[in-house]
């Protein structure tokens, strides 16, 4: 039995999953871009986040097309909770991951779906509905790019093996301001080359596809981070919490090429930057 069989149940039953969340996630894309650039109601919720009819409509679109494939799964969801279910997987979904974007008319927002075996995040769908395209990934059977109807190619991450060359991208800077850490964000920006807020689901496509080096959150939630973090290490990068520990309920995240991984965690620990720019 290989890895992927051991932690994910089986490969075939992995395969599956993967194919019908690749498939679940274009069809709930589908209707989020109905009312996408269009003058919604969008309510806030108690953690000052925003809410619309797509963001319920696409989950709830998306719960019933898992409990059709695969009934004894259980999903847990942003908008609409946890439903238990009676097997080892579960899926966690974001339908509208960057709603600020998408209420804004900013095409960059993207529709998250994870899978996780037994608390591990073994696969992940990121599908950016305005822009057409998305990434994909499950342990043992890489990451894969798709862009309109091209076939679907390698995603790969960067070379950068050095901090000062870096560009790197981040969801909201005032993120580092609610969990005190504001420090972290000029140090970053001081040790590399560019940052750019091209963040959520999005900014991890970047990372997985080569275009920018890292993606760092100072927080997140399982639902923002269960699909990128499988979809990042099999792009052959690196996903970890600001410790360094592989796991999408930490809180924060950090996804890089993984050639400056150790190199970001420094900063983050207090590390000087100079000292931490590989090669510089």
């Amino acid at each position: 039995m290989n890895a992927t069989d051991a932690s994910a149940g089986g490969t075939d039953a992995l395969r599956r999953r993967l194919a019908w969340a690749v498939k679940i996630a274009r069809e709930a894309g589908e209707i989020t871009l109905r009312y996408f650039g269009s003058n919604l109601e969008v309510e806030w919720k108690a953690d000052d986040s925003p809410v619309t009819v797509a963001d319920r409509e696409a989950e709830s679109h998306l719960r019933r097309r898992i409990a059709e494939a695969f009934p004894e799964d259980g999903i847990v969801g942003e908008e609409w909770g946890t439903a238990e279910g009676s097997g080892a997987y579960r899926w966690i979904l974001d339908p509208i991951d960057g709603t600020k974007s998408f209420i804004h008319g900013v095409p960059l927002y993207g529709t998250l779906i994870g899978i996780v075996y037994e608390d591990r995040a073994v696969a992940g769908v990121a599908r950016i509905p305005a822009l057409d395209e998305g990434v994909y990934a499950a342990e043992g059977m890489g990451a894969w790019y798709v862009r309109g109807e091209a076939p679907p190619r390698p995603a790969r991450v960067s070379s950068c093996d050095r901090l000062a060359e870096a560009a790197w991208v981040t969801s909201e800077v005032a993120n580092f301001d609610h969990v005190g850490r504001r420090d972290a964000f000029f140090r970053l920006q001081e040790a590399a080359r560019l940052v750019r807020t091209w963040g959520d689901a999005y900014g991890y496509l970047l990372v997985a596809t080569g275009r920018v080096d890292f993606m760092i959150d100072p927080l997140m939630q399982v639902w923002d981070a269960a699909a990128v973090a499988p979809i990042i290490r099999e792009a052959g990068g690196r996903f970890s919490d600001w410790k360094g520990v592989y796991s999408f309920s930490s809180g924060n995240g950090l996804g890089s090429n993984g050639l400056l991984h150790e190199a970001v965690l420094a900063v983050l620990a207090g590390t000087p930057p100079q000292a931490t720019a590989a090669g510089s």
